[in-house]
């Protein structure tokens, strides 16, 4: 560590010797997060952008009736280029998976498409490349529009007591919006539960504005799906 730095510390005095540090070719990278529960589907979102410019985004969607997808949406200059996306949908009174690729020119044209079903190769219509460009504007939408009330997506446990964020520290002080049925509210504080809400963090108070998904707490935390390789 010392190494390291002492090599940054040399560094930095020489460029400052030699000329001012250029800072034009640093940008703010801005991440956001939400989601919502539409009937039997939940859908947790995350959004990654640069200079208000849309660089990348994701989705996780469970349904309790049509199954599950996760996918990974990349723009370059400000248009949707790529999608890929994977998960499992019912067909004939079963779930069998599937996966979509599709690549998109500057002029949003697909050039490139491949659509397996079961290890089908299916065609993609117009219709559903249109709605994968439409759902992913809608994640950049959503989350930024959550953003400004404060709101961002949250995962964790809860054991009546206790709440432990995923990948985070632990927090005694939980607000419950007074809204949520009360059923929810007394298995919330008899039973160990898997958590993921909107809301937010202020003061070391855990604020939960939206219930999203309860669960045993036996499942797992959902990390932003990563489906396109740089």
């Amino acid at each position: 560590m010392k190494k390291i730095l002492s090599s940054f510390i040399a560094a930095t005095l020489i460029a400052g010797c030699s000329s001012s540090v250029d800072t034009s070719n640093f940008t703010q990278m801005s991440q956001f997060s939400g989601g919502q529960r539409t009937g039997d589907a939940t859908s947790y979102y995350w959004y990654t952008e640069s200079a208000s410019q849309a660089l990348s985004a994701s989705d996780h969607v469970t349904s309790e009736t049509y199954g599950w997808y996760e996918t990974s949406y990349r723009w370059d200059e400000g248009s949707v280029r790529e999608v890929v996306r994977k998960g499992e949908q019912l067909k004939d009174g079963d779930l069998v998976p599937y996966t979509a690729h599709v690549r998109f020119n500057k002029d949003g044209e697909a050039v490139y498409q491949q659509y397996r079903v079961n290890k089908k190769i299916l065609p993609l219509n117009e219709g559903q490349l249109e709605r994968y460009v439409l759902e992913a504007k809608a994640i950049t939408k959503m989350t930024k529009d959550q953003n400004k009330q404060g709101l961002e997506l949250i995962q964790g446990y809860w054991d009546g007591s206790t709440f432990e964020r995923c990948n985070g520290p632990d927090y005694n002080k939980v607000e419950f919006n007074h809204t949520l049925p009360n059923f929810v509210m007394s298995r919330l504080s008899t039973l160990d539960n898997y958590i993921g809400f909107l809301g937010k963090i202020r003061n070391n108070t855990v604020y939960i504005d939206e219930l999203l998904i309860l669960a045993d707490d036996d499942h797992d935390c959902i990390e932003r799906p990563l489906l396109i390789t740089e």
